[in-house]
């Protein structure tokens, strides 16, 4: 299972389900479909099983701690709120804190710049230097913040 595509599949997914109110399941399911019908972006999913556990599992973990990981995330947006953010930084942020903090499966580093890389392909120009300011100071202290949260 290629975990670049798992991660696009769960932003989009947090997307819509924060954009048009749906449940999780629902949200993975219409994305896994339309991925493995229409493969538009080259995806190429050839463990759809594994690849749906790992979407789902994260896409759960980041709902399920959203509150604690907004609360975090505004301590380091530093004259932003996470309401005003766009969507799409909004929930690349909450992947990448999700699997710095509660997810043990990814060192920092790797979900810092898998979210940089999300961020310059889903988002808008400036969205890459964004994301890695933020969790550039995010990851200055992530030893703390994991000890608060465990």
């Amino acid at each position: 299972m290629k975990r670049r595509i798992a991660r696009e599949i769960i932003v989009q997914s947090l997307y819509q389900m924060e954009m048009n109110d749906v449940e999780s399941a629902d949200a993975v399911e219409m994305l896994l479909e339309e991925a493995s019908e229409e493969n538009e972006t080259d995806r190429v999913i050839t463990d759809e099983i594994q690849l749906k556990h790992y979407v789902v599992e994260h896409v759960n973990g980041v709902w399920e701690h959203k509150v604690a990981i907004d609360d975090m995330l505004e301590h380091y947006l530093k004259g932003w709120q996470m309401s005003r953010l766009s969507r799409v930084d909004r929930q690349i942020l909450r992947l990448a804190a999700y699997e710095m903090v509660f997810a043990n499966d990814v060192p920092a580093k790797v979900a810092v710049n898998e979210a940089i890389d999300l961020a310059k392909h889903f988002g808008t120009d400036d969205s890459g230097k964004f994301v890695n300011g933020v969790l550039g100071k995010m990851i200055q202290e992530i030893d703390t913040i994991k000890a608060d949260h465990s």
